[in-house]
């Protein structure tokens, strides 16, 4: 049998009357087309373009791959170039396509396989449902072409579509070619084609949205140095003090390498927002960035959250499961409040570090990882080793470069700017229209010493949001121990004179203790008189107080 003399009558069985469908011996169903192209519309919809394409081109790679088994055996061909060339002639009884050879080209190399497709039932439905693409949209039936050719073949043939109608091509034309002969050229689509084709599919759009990303930010950039503002926010970290504007500098530096972070200071500080803004400027971009508190994660579980474990490994493990070090392959782990690990795990950490493999939980074998560690602690790990709670060997594994990140009490400049950030998300959130602070609750938050640092500063900007009786934060919106800071005698870069500290201090007091002058006296030390005397030097009258 030659491969035009295939029939569809021939092909397949079935009974009139309904039941079962067979084609070859194996059993086929019919589906209508309007129904895979509301599939397709499903999967665009859902997890992108990019996705839904992998998938699709999978799906047709192994409906090639299986028809070409099938009809290996199913017939007797004249020679096996017949059953090779057969899958195109399949696809234009398929309905699929309607399929016209083409002869060979003059001049350069000829594809291993070319043809013409008219009336795509894939084109029609991608320009139902999105109208015309800017890229082919066939992917199903060069899916379909390239596993048959390869089952055919015994080796890796792949086809791609040259025109297509689905981006405004009078007709579709397919080339294919063997993987050694498509070069370079095939990483633009070899993806698709693989069993982890969703993976690696979406991680391509994650690298085109990371590209995009940092071009929108370069010209948010642009734009705010035109109109004169200063770039001093990057990934959202607000950086005006020169503590801040030396640890920004420092965190992209590293992000230019591939070193293990560790990043100290006190809870509430960023430190994950720093990790992140490493893992953003770094070349792993595109890839995950994966966070987990190591020390919330339950001691009995710790290891099989990190590395993953195998079904059976332990009572409750009834499938295999990825750890968050293959979660984060490609990318970046944040390993939060690495202090509190306990030493069994420390020692099963370091041994990861070090070999840059893991073994999951009941599995006998080790796995690659591709992993990029940043570890972060509040607590002072260099006590915590000579308290022998933390490895030493683990401690400079993780401490290649150090970054501090300061307190807010220490970065006084830093906090009004990032009290209208926290302010206006906190806005966007309640839907609330605040635009901002009045002058003595701007002051009252500066002299506030914020133990808990920006977490608490994030905190009391909800709770001023939710509160506010008008359009901008008063101090009357403040929780109390904000709105009863009293000033600061000294404040770093600002020096003011015995007079000033005296007077805002005094100030301060009174107004802690409700306007009441013989309290505030009584708490400052002095007569009544000598306050009396000094509130009329300040223009404060008597009946604004108590």
């Amino acid at each position: 049998m030659r491969a035009t003399d295939l029939n569809l009558e021939e092909l397949l069985d079935f009974d009139p009357a309904g039941g079962p469908i067979h084609f070859g011996g194996e059993r086929v169903v019919l589906m209508d087309a309007t129904a895979l192209g509301l599939l397709r519309k499903e999967l665009v919809e859902s997890i992108g373009l990019t996705g839904a394409r992998g998938i699709l081109t999978r799906l047709g790679f192994s409906h090639g791959w299986r028809v070409a088994e099938t009809m290996k055996d199913a017939y007797p061909w004249d020679s096996e170039r017949e059953w090779k060339v057969a899958g195109g002639r399949l696809h234009h009884l398929f309905g699929m396509v309607r399929f016209e050879p083409v002869e060979p080209r003059e001049g350069g190399p000829a594809p291993f396989a070319e043809s013409i497709w008219h009336e795509s039932y894939e084109a029609d439905q991608h320009l139902l449902y999105f109208g015309q693409s800017d890229e082919a949209v066939c992917w199903t039936l060069t899916g379909f072409a390239s596993g048959y050719l390869s089952r055919a073949n015994g080796r890796e043939i792949y086809c791609v579509e040259e025109r297509c109608r689905g981006k405004g091509n009078a007709v579709c034309r397919m080339v294919g070619r063997s993987l050694e002969d498509w070069g370079a050229e095939a990483e633009k689509f070899l993806p698709y084609f693989r069993t982890r084709c969703l993976t690696e599919s979406l991680a391509m759009t994650a690298q085109s949205l990371k590209e995009t990303e940092r071009k929108l930010r370069s010209r948010r950039g642009a734009l705010a140095r035109a109109a004169g503002a200063k770039d001093d926010a990057p990934s959202g970290i607000v950086a005006r003090s020169p503590q801040m504007k030396k640890l920004v500098d420092l965190a992209r530096r590293a992000a230019k390498v591939d070193s293990t972070v560790l990043i100290t200071g006190e809870s509430g500080t960023g430190k994950e927002r720093i990790a992140r803004f490493i893992h953003e400027e770094s070349a792993r971009a595109a890839g995950p960035f994966v966070a987990v508190n190591v020390g919330a994660v339950p001691e009995n579980l710790i290891e099989s959250e990190l590395f993953g474990h195998v079904r059976g490994a332990f009572t409750g493990a009834v499938q295999d499961r990825a750890g968050l070090f293959e979660a984060a392959n490609g990318g970046t782990l944040l390993l939060d409040e690495i202090g509190d690990l306990p030493l069994p795990m420390q020692v099963k950490l370091l041994r990861a570090l070090q070999e840059r493999e893991i073994r999951r939980v009941g599995e006998n074998r080790s796995r690659p990882i591709n992993v990029r560690i940043i570890a972060a602690t509040h607590r002072d790990l260099g006590q915590a080793v000579t308290a022998g709670t933390f490895r030493q060997d683990l401690y400079y594994r993780l401490r290649v470069i150090e970054l501090k990140t300061p307190p807010l009490r220490e970065r006084k400049d830093d906090v009004l700017p990032l009290a209208r950030v926290l302010l206006a998300e906190a806005a966007a959130r309640a839907g609330r229209k605040i635009t901002g602070l009045t002058p003595d609750a701007a002051a009252q938050l500066v002299r506030y010493d914020w133990p808990g640092n920006v977490r608490e500063l994030e905190n009391a900007m909800e709770r001023a949001v939710a509160l506010a009786t008008g359009n901008r934060i008063d101090v009357d919106d403040l929780a109390d121990e904000v709105r009863m800071a009293l000033p600061a005698t000294y404040i770093p870069g600002q020096i003011r004179t015995l007079e000033e500290v005296e007077r805002d201090y005094i100030l301060a007091v009174l107004d802690a203790t409700g306007g009441n002058r013989g309290r505030t006296a009584e708490k400052l030390g002095i007569g009544p008189a000598t306050l009396y005397r000094k509130l009329k030097e300040y223009g404060v009258t008597r009946s604004a107080a108590t």
